[in-house]
């Protein structure tokens, strides 16, 4: 699997990069988001549980602007 590079939060800094980016899997369409770690307990006592294989990552709604421009584009291709 490779990762395509889509768009990176225009306001962040250097070492703190929310990015997200395009995988070519070939059995679905999935994206990797690089964000924040969550580890507020408010946060996590709201979601519950979250298996040992996963984790939840906050981003900034700027970054899923690049998710959406990329499905427009895809959807004037067809």
């Amino acid at each position: 699997m490779r990762a395509r590079f889509l768009g990176k939060d225009p306001d962040s800094q250097v070492d703190n990069s929310p990015t997200l980016f395009a995988t070519d899997r070939t059995d679905r369409v999935t994206y990797i988001a690089q964000g924040w770690k969550v580890t507020d307990p408010q946060v996590l006592a709201d979601i519950g549980p979250v298996p040992d294989h996963e984790t939840l990552i906050e981003i900034p709604e700027e970054v899923l602007k690049f998710y959406a421009r990329r499905s427009a584009q895809e959807e004037g291709q067809s």
